[in-house]
């Protein structure tokens, strides 16, 4: 392995910090890598594996100005490359407005999530609660052969250089982005359309929009979707020719709100809203569907069934615990616990001709986060690649592959005191079925106090891995990431490009 330190920054976390998302496996980096020739430490790099693994996570310079939340952290993106049999590592902090300004006071500027809006030490600042830093630490997607980044509560997409991992600015969609409310955490990319479909929220009426996106860059469609009142979307959903949105009975308090609180609470007694809409639909073709009350974090597939819109996700049995006591931090963190919230696959049909809708919970398993092949999107598909979750914790402990036609699972641990990151399907080069390809995430192994890159079978993930990289340092664990295939990739082909990670 070739390596090359290529950035360093300076943290001002406290030495003893005791902060569970700060500490351990959520140890935030400070230093940025090259790395060619990626170590082989268990098996070999398929030859038939092409594209660009993408990871962005939350790795915080700054300790908060009161209380830190896990999603609060600095973007940072990690690359990992294949062609011809090798591998190369690049990661790199996405420099944000925000990133910038905090890095030059040399402290945090403006509060998170678990933190009042009042505490901000400037006036200006980001998202649909206000007076936030953008962090851009959210999710990663990839349009036109450019990386996105998105930020949880509304932001700026932030351009990246896929094979760099260099921030290469806003987005502006030639002058069209939308300022004013930014984008929410996760805009959608057709492949087969070119097409990037996403939706923003606001404490201003409507509340929520929806636009679109066309494979020239240009915001060709944005429209409105009234909602009662301010909302927390999270996630979207899309088929050939619909949209699906949401309206959850998860929301901030509205006493509380009129004097500036965000207090986040459920209402079991509002029922959940799905808007199902033509993809470049307005305000008047809009179609409501009320649900049983949940909230839902991820959503995994969408698709069209004669006259239903069959749509999957992770309905949360409770999406808002309990205190039962416990340490500070499990009272303060238990909204992050996958077993919690009791995350389950879930599948709702919604009758655009009789209006009716119908549910199915297709797992008992407690899993979310799920991932498919990107190639099945707005399909009829079959699985589901989902992250498990250590009881208690925000912290993915392992692999399930869900069969929605046989209702079986097959799953794998990454072992105690290991962690991964979303599992990305990457279809092989030349393949010929659902689960033709590779599962590849990222590991934080706390028993070697190393990082890997892990890469699986997708159709015998049982098996173990087919191979596992070593990479440069230990990483934070992580969320979101996304694959980009070789072929959807300007200039991914040439020695000049790829190999180097010098691209765009």
């Amino acid at each position: 392995m070739d390596v090359e330190i290529v950035g360093k920054f300076l943290s001002t976390l406290p030495e003893d910090d005791d902060h569970p998302y700060r500490t351990g496996p959520w140890r935030p980096q400070t230093t940025e890598w090259d790395a060619d020739d990626l170590t082989a430490v268990a098996g070999e790099i398929p030859h038939d594996l092409d594209g660009i693994y993408l990871r962005n996570t939350e790795n915080p310079l700054h300790p908060a100005l009161k209380t830190y939340h896990p999603f609060d952290g600095d973007g940072m993106l990690h690359v990992v490359g294949f062609r011809d049999g090798k591998a190369f590592y690049r990661n790199r902090f996405v420099r944000t407005e925000g990133f910038l300004a905090e890095n030059e006071a040399g402290e945090p500027l403006w509060p998170g999530l678990a933190e009042a809006v009042q505490l901000a030490k400037r006036e200006d600042g980001w998202g649909a609660r206000t007076r936030m830093k953008d962090a851009s630490s959210t999710d990663v997607i990839v349009h036109r052969g450019i990386a996105l980044t998105s930020f949880y509560q509304c932001g700026d997409l932030y351009r990246l250089d896929p094979y760099s991992a260099s921030t290469l600015g806003k987005e502006t969609w030639n002058g069209r982005f939308p300022t004013d409310w930014g984008v929410s955490a996760h805009p959608k990319v057709d492949g087969k359309t070119g097409e990037l479909l996403f939706f923003n929220y606001s404490k201003q009426e409507p509340y929520m929009r929806y636009g679109v996106v066309d494979d020239s860059d240009e915001l060709v469609h944005y429209t409105d979707i009234p909602l009662p009142g301010p909302r927390l979307p999270h996630d979207m959903a899309f088929t050939e020719n619909y949209v699906i949105l949401n309206d959850f009975p998860l929301f901030w308090d509205p006493r509380l709100l009129e004097h500036d609180v965000h207090l986040p609470r459920f209402y079991p007694d509002i029922p959940s809203r799905f808007a199902v809409l033509p993809r470049r639909g307005t305000t008047g073709d809009i179609r409501w569907f009320e649900a049983d009350p949940t909230f839902v974090l991820h959503f995994v597939n969408a698709y069209e069934d004669g006259d239903e819109i069959v749509l999957d996700g992770f309905f949360e049995g409770d999406p808002q615990p309990l205190d039962t006591g416990g340490t500070k931090w499990d009272k303060l963190f238990r909204f992050l616990a996958l077993d919690r919230l009791q995350a389950r696959l879930h599948r709702w049909r919604f009758n655009l001709v009789t209006g009716a809708v119908k549910e199915e919970q297709l797992s008992e398993s407690i899993t979310e986060f799920g991932t498919i092949n990107p190639g099945y999107a707005a399909r009829d598909y079959r699985y589901t690649y989902a992250a498990t979750g250590r009881p208690g914790w925000f912290l993915f402990d392992g692999l399930v592959k869900h069969d929605l036609l046989t209702g079986t699972q097959e799953g794998i641990s990454f072992g105690d005191g290991v962690y991964g990151s979303e599992t990305a399907m990457a279809p092989r080069v030349g393949a010929t079925g659902e689960d033709d390809g590779y599962l590849v995430t990222l590991t934080t192994d706390m028993n070697t106090d190393a990082s890997y890159c892990v890469v699986f079978d997708a159709a015998r993930i049982a098996d173990g891995p087919v191979c596992k990289l070593q990479l440069p340092e230990r990483i934070s664990s992580g969320t979101h990431s996304t694959w980009a295939p070789g072929d959807q990739l300007r200039r991914w082909h040439t020695a000049e490009s790829a190999a180097s990670g010098v691209g765009l």
